[in-house]
């Protein structure tokens, strides 16, 4: 299946886009990945910078761990360490896992083989970085490039799609920003250095950091990518 697979992914991705409700995700998801091997998933969302690689599961499915017990952010990273190799990648992984429960080995791979879990963990990105990830899983999976590239499309959109079906549930209400306070994060959160958006806007330099300083005082952020990480989970970053 490996033209197949590359060939319905714009199919799968529309039929994500147009989901309704979290069973037409799922439902999407499944009808595509069964036959190409794989029958575990997850979708979580990344904390602010430096606060780990996993915030808050917005879907898992499948038995990870051999146990069928309900999986928190915190026991899902502790059991699948391989999650943090996202913190320093920004491509598509493949993964291994062997051993029993009493001593699991997690390996990133070119091409999955042999006996244990494997699966396919895929990066999503937004302004600010990493935003979050989806992770597929099986014991018999396609780690052909095809099915690698589909599963990337398919992943980031169900990821995008999980966000807006689940809602803003545990998201942190942020402060109202004034106009120009959300025209200079804006211009940061897209990628351009304070000296740039001081030229942009006329401003001096000096008053840029002024207004990031505010911002970052007002939100209680350690950092300017914390501050627009928390207002993007906001969709506090609209004009």
């Amino acid at each position: 299946m490996r033209g197949a697979a590359l060939a319905g992914a714009a199919t799968v991705v529309a039929a994500i886009e147009a989901s309704v409700d979290e069973g037409a995700l799922h439902d999407a998801v499944r009808a595509f990945v069964a036959p190409i091997g794989y029958d575990r998933f997850v979708i979580y969302t990344a904390p602010p910078p430096g606060d780990g690689a996993v915030d808050r599961i917005l879907w898992i499915e499948g038995d990870w761990f051999g146990a069928g017990q309900e999986v928190s952010p915190a026991t899902y990273l502790a059991r699948c360490p391989v999650n943090r190799h996202v913190l320093e990648t920004d491509q598509p992984f493949f993964w291994t896992k062997s051993g029993g429960a009493d001593h699991e080995t997690y390996r990133v791979v070119t091409h999955p083989h042999g006996t244990g879990l494997h699966g396919l963990q895929v990066p999503v990105f937004g302004h600010a970085g990493l935003i979050g990830a989806v992770s597929f899983g099986g014991r018999s999976i396609d780690s052909s490039i095809e099915a690698r590239l589909a599963l990337t499309l398919i992943g980031t959109a169900a990821f995008h799609a999980a966000e807006r079906l689940v809602g803003p549930i545990g998201v942190k209400v942020v402060p109202q920003l004034s106009k120009r306070e959300r025209e200079v994060i804006r211009w940061i959160a897209s990628g351009r250095r304070q000296a740039d958006v001081a030229l942009l806007l006329g401003l001096s330099e000096r008053t840029i950091e002024n207004h990031l300083r505010r911002i970052r005082n007002r939100l209680g952020a350690a950092s300017t990518a914390q501050a627009v990480h928390l207002l993007m989970r906001a969709s506090n970053l609209d004009a």
